[in-house]
């Protein structure tokens, strides 16, 4: 897998973390169920931590810790489950979560740039360096024009007509 953030091929610096095996000395990414059994013993430990939510894991059960996580990883197992479109936009838009937020499993070019939309920042792809930027580069530029509103700041075609409607009624 190649980690794409920021227009990069980045080094994943990150360890996932099962719950039976040992933990890391540094940036562990642990799953809901550790969270639970070992939230104050993770705390104390880590002040680099993730968590990685499966697709059936809704992110309402972390909204009070989400400031405790650098990296939140959204596992999508196959490409006709959505449901990790709409945790990352409740996580983004709803819980104000800030840090990393990771695309996990079944990324396919053709759902990255909505993932992006959707408040994804950084994504595991199945295909090694170049082709792994080149495919991130590619996706983000097939679509200019947006008629939804999402949490990435993007001017809508609503946003763009009202703008240009006030520039002439201020002429």
């Amino acid at each position: 897998m190649t980690l794409v953030k920021n227009n990069l091929v980045i080094e994943d610096k990150w360890t996932f973390v099962g719950d039976e095996e040992d933990l890391p000395k540094t940036n562990a990414i642990v799953t809901l169920k550790r969270w639970q059994e070992d939230r104050e013993a993770l705390l104390a430990r880590f002040d680099n931590l993730g968590i990685v939510l499966r697709s059936d894991e809704n992110p309402q059960v972390i909204a009070e810790d989400v400031s405790f996580f650098q990296v939140i990883a959204l596992d999508f197992p196959v490409y006709t489950d959505g449901r990790a479109y709409s945790y990352a936009r409740l996580l983004r838009e709803r819980f104000g979560y800030k840090g990393e937020l990771r695309a996990i499993g079944n990324v396919l070019r053709d759902q990255i740039f909505l993932m992006h939309r959707c408040g994804f920042d950084a994504f595991e792809i199945n295909q090694g360096g170049n082709k792994a930027l080149k495919i991130w580069l590619d996706a983000q530029k097939e679509v200019t024009t947006f008629y939804q509103p999402t949490g990435d700041g993007r001017n809508t075609v609503l946003s763009l007509r009202e703008r240009r409607r006030l520039a002439k009624s201020a002429s």
